[in-house]
């Protein structure tokens, strides 16, 4: 079943992936008691891509906390009160500040619950944009998430509908590990149909077959996802693509994806973090293992050359993976 036809089959309201998410902030918020947020600027300012929007005047500065300019120091202070018992909900403002406070993730939050075998909890999420495309220059507009889902302890989900994005939030809030959700900016303003169900959730490690088709399959993430879906509907009268959101980045739907090439005998992967050493590799190494045999042509990979994101508007344009690059890539195996 596609995504949007078990969407048609529930209760849904129309929504921006930003709406979306908040909702399932508030949700969670209203659900329970030992949820809360915390962050730079996610109180007063309402986040600042106004994602959090009005939580703070309806929680209040207990369960909405702005936090210093101090990743390290706040990421921290979640990582203790997760082990002792609450379920914090942090926002590092750009994944590139991720940097900040690698010791506390990759030495802390990811191996606790390991250290302790398996006595010690660890329910902490973590919101973060990421993605080029808004003008913001090489330290804001980093995509990393390749970076977070390499590392034994954590979870890594990158949604690319309104849907997924309120699902997976859920899911994570309620995870009783450690979930970073990658959030790319440009897509908070794209909607969707999004379930009411204040239980819907999407599960972790559950791809989404957002397209059917039969002749190539995409995997795409984020913002990749409707680059790919356009690509999808112009082609339809000469190409039949399957357009398949993992969702879930760690642990990844090998299945889903494996099934998709068996049926079609092509993979593009898209995705806009570097090229070499991320998301492209693993989803190619994991067909190439399970798919080997299925494949008619060579995987083709879509995402950012490997350099920083540049400030200049038309060299940015020039580095972003694209519509014009995925069907590029279908053109050149199809």
């Amino acid at each position: 079943m596609t995504a949007q036809a078990d969407l048609e089959q529930r209760p849904t309201e129309e929504l921006t992936v930003r709406e979306a998410i908040r909702e399932a902030l508030r949700e969670e918020l209203e659900r329970d008691e030992d949820v809360y947020l915390m962050g730079e600027d996610v109180g007063v300012m309402g986040g600042v891509l106004e994602v959090t929007g009005d939580l703070y005047e309806q929680f209040g500065e207990e369960r909405v906390r702005d936090t210093p300019i101090a990743e390290a120091g706040f990421m921290g202070a979640a990582t203790g009160a997760a082990a002792t018992g609450t379920r914090p909900v942090v926002e590092i403002m750009f994944s590139d500040f991720m940097g900040v406070c690698m010791e506390q993730v990759m030495n802390q939050t990811a191996k606790m619950r390991y250290m302790f075998g398996g006595k010690t909890e660890m329910p902490v999420t973590v919101r973060t944009t990421e993605g080029g495309g808004m003008g913001a220059a090489s330290q804001h507009s980093g995509t990393v998430h390749a970076w977070i889902a390499h590392f034994p302890g954590l979870k890594a989900v990158a949604p690319g509908t309104a849907a997924s994005a309120k699902g997976l939030i859920k899911t994570a809030i309620r995870s009783d590990d450690p979930v970073f959700v990658f959030e790319n900016k440009m897509i908070y303003e794209q909607s969707g149909d999004v379930p009411t169900d204040e239980d819907f959730t999407v599960p972790l490690g559950e791809a989404s077959v957002e397209r059917e088709g039969e002749d190539v399959t995409v995997v795409a993430t984020q913002r990749m996802v409707g680059e790919s879906l356009g690509v999808a509907e112009e082609l339809a009268g000469d190409v039949s693509i399957e357009v398949v959101d993992p969702r879930s980045l760690y642990p990844l739907d090998t299945d889903t994806i494996v099934d998709s090439v068996e049926k079609t005998g092509r993979l593009v992967v898209a995705d806009e973090s570097p090229v070499s050493y991320g998301v492209h590799a693993e989803v190619a190494t994991r067909v190439m293992e399970n798919a080997f045999y299925s494949l008619d042509a060579p995987i083709q990979r879509v995402g950012t050359p490997d350099t920083h994101m540049p400030f200049s508007t038309p060299l940015e344009q020039e580095v972003l993976p694209d519509a014009e690059g995925v069907r590029a890539a279908i053109e050149r195996i199809a």
